[in-house]
């Protein structure tokens, strides 16, 4: 996917590029230069997070950054969106309940279950700076997945959501 940006455009792309590829890595220090001295980060499904630098520095120390997704996960990009004091991404995250995932399934020992699952990712930048991330994702269909929530009789679905937005010509769900 290549796309022409402005330069303050590609700025924020980059800024966002380092603190993904800095949090993936389990680089703290960079993950932390990258962001404003007053951020924010709300998983939204889960009610995790942090505010300010000191207790978005608690979270990703004791639940993100190093310990992110079990050693399998793949990320797809499906759509990036961005502006110069803002970026959206959408993605489909693939990985195996392998490990402990504090940030998106507290309190939930691995399944050993393959999950994937669509992401959207609001970040907000502020003079050339991270200030926040509102994470979105539909944790019902993760639960599915994992074996944790009984989909019957319920609106909600599985993998077959994130295949989608993948493949759009997919069938949906049948109406009655």
């Amino acid at each position: 996917m290549n796309h022409t940006y402005t330069e303050s455009q590609q700025a924020v792309v980059d800024l966002f590029e380092k603190h993904v590829k800095a949090e993936l890595a389990g680089d703290l220090e960079t993950t932390m230069a990258t962001m404003t001295e007053t951020p924010h980060l709300h998983n939204v499904p889960s009610h995790v997070g942090g505010y300010g630098a000191d207790g978005v520095l608690a979270f990703y120390t004791n639940h993100l950054v190093g310990k992110f997704f079990p050693p399998d996960v793949q990320m797809e990009r499906i759509s990036l969106t961005v502006d110069e004091n803002q970026l959206v991404e959408e993605h489909v995250i693939r990985f195996t309940h392998t490990a402990v995932i504090d940030w998106m399934l507290p309190g939930v020992a691995p399944t050993g279950k393959f999950v994937e699952v669509g992401f959207v990712v609001i970040v907000g930048v502020k003079d050339g700076k991270v200030s926040h991330e509102h994470i979105y994702w539909d944790q019902a269909c993760v639960l599915v997945q994992l074996g944790l929530l009984n989909r019957e009789g319920l609106p909600v679905c599985g993998a077959e959501s994130a295949q989608r937005l993948l493949d759009p010509s997919r069938p949906t769900r049948t109406m009655s």
